[in-house]
């Protein structure tokens, strides 16, 4: 036979479970807001009957309650590295896909702003010119053109070097950021791997961890690999950045400015040197936009600035080739009409050399005004290999990769929106589930609490009634 005092226990630990649950349930729902918390249950089991033995008899005996196993989470490392994989892809389109629009935005294409539509208006001022002359207000519209596109040229330039610089200053600080995060990462793998093999719960640690790394994907991109002891292993292009409890660090190298001929590098500044690959991330997505130009397949901001550069050279080499045919008033020959400053890029070294209209081609080797050379200059625009065509070249060869990126992040967006969904729908919260789940345990412990009452009474009438029958 089984004691009765044993029924006590078994209500008790039937209590006890309860309890837990009811714990843990409002835990799940005092965090229901909170950013990557995974949502928790009690795991328990029955406990078995004790086994009589032969000498004690065979008879069958109910078991002696339940044992709380653990608290578990209820998340899926399968969908977490699914998230994971999704955030570095997505990160790394959206970056691609910001600064190629950028590159877009900054030509002002089409409109009255763009470069086509000036050098449009420079053209017709050379017509204009070539139909009247010898009109100093005609001349002096040409040199205003002229300026103008120069100047577009040179702006156009000048703001593709702010832009590689405020890409690069945003690598560097989310490089520090990824830094730190692998660093907190490593700190958690020593906490959890110690509260594990003590028998505690590291839920909320893991957590935090699963958000860290999240974010290091983010930055980075990479796989998370799991351990036996609960640590984790972050790895950047097969090689660990945080390796249980030790971490490695890394820095962004070369290209302070655009054009200084040294590539901008993410490299491994402890353990074995050498250049970090990345398999997405914003940091990735960065340092494809500042990749050194390649000849149209190299990084958007150097293959934007040589394309200004081109257009200034090219725009430079056919007017100054027409230009010099001509006789200024003054009777110089041979004069360029466009110089490019040394050591400077092609688009901000472009200026215009006339300052008037005696500065300008317009007359024979005789010194007769003759309309033929204006006239040339104003066909240069049609011309092929010219810098209307470079120039219209480059533009849509922007807007398609503008496009493209642009489709890439939305894409790659939506199958980030589809990811954290999916991952939700086992690690989050759901309000109703847990008011359920709660009502559940509160009855579990009524039940468990009329169990004790039942059996106090039956202890009561042993204890204290049995035996009264008959006296006086």
């Amino acid at each position: 036979m089984v004691s009765t005092f044993g029924s006590l226990a078994t209500a008790y630990s039937g209590l006890t479970a309860a309890r837990a649950g009811i714990d843990v349930t409002g835990q799940n729902i005092a965090n229901a807001g909170t950013a990557g918390y995974t949502r928790q249950r009690v795991t328990q089991s029955s406990v078995p009957a004790v086994q009589t033995g032969f000498v004690r008899g065979t008879a069958a005996l109910a078991g002696q309650g339940v044992s709380i196993d653990s608290i578990a989470r209820l998340g899926s490392l399968t969908l977490d590295a699914g998230l994971r994989t999704a955030t570095g892809s997505s990160a790394w389109a959206q970056t691609r896909a910001t600064g190629l629009s950028a590159i877009e935005d900054g030509l002002h294409e089409p409109g009255k702003n763009g470069l086509s539509a000036q050098l449009d208006t420079f053209w017709s001022a050379w017509s204009d010119l070539a139909a009247h002359p010898d009109d100093a207000g005609a001349a002096s519209t040409v040199i205003a053109a002229a300026s103008t596109v120069a100047g577009t040229l040179a702006a156009g330039s000048t703001a593709l070097d702010t832009q590689w610089s405020t890409v690069r200053s945003t690598a560097a600080t989310q490089v520090d950021q990824l830094n730190d995060a692998a660093a907190q990462v490593a700190d958690l793998n020593g906490q959890i791997r110690s509260t594990l093999a003590a028998g505690g719960s590291a839920n909320e640690l893991l957590d935090h961890r699963d958000q860290l790394t999240q974010e290091i994907a983010g930055f980075a991109g990479g796989t998370v690999r799991t351990n036996a002891d609960g640590t984790v292993d972050v790895l950047l292009g097969g090689n660990p950045l945080v390796q249980g409890d030790t971490v490695r660090t890394v820095a962004l190298e070369g290209g302070a400015r655009l054009g200084d001929g040294q590539p901008v590098t993410l490299r491994w500044t402890s353990g074995s040197a050498g250049a970090v690959t990345l398999d997405g991330g914003s940091i990735g997505g960065a340092l494809s936009l500042l990749a050194p130009a390649s000849g149209g397949t190299g990084g958007a901001i150097a293959e934007a600035s040589a394309a200004y550069d081109r257009v200034a050279t090219r725009l430079a080499e056919t007017v100054n080739t027409e230009h010099a045919k001509g006789t200024t008033p003054t009777g110089a020959t041979g004069q360029p009409f466009f110089a490019l400053a040394a050591g400077t890029p092609a688009a901000q070294g472009l200026s215009v050399v006339p300052t008037d209209g005696d500065g300008l081609a317009t007359r024979n080797a005789a010194g007769e005004l003759d309309d033929s050379f204006a006239d040339g200059l104003s066909r240069l625009g049609s011309v092929a290999g010219g810098a209307d065509s470079t120039w219209a070249t480059f533009v849509a060869g922007v807007g398609s990769a503008s496009r493209t990126a642009g489709s890439e992040a939305t894409l790659t967006g939506l199958a980030l929106t589809s990811a954290r969904t999916q991952q939700q729908s086992g690690a989050g919260v759901d309000l109703d589930e847990e008011n359920v789940a709660l009502l559940s345990y509160q009855h579990a412990y009524q039940g468990a609490a009329r169990v004790l009452t039942a059996v106090d009474e039956m202890l009561d009438t042993l204890i204290n009634r049995v035996g009264l029958v008959g006296r006086g």
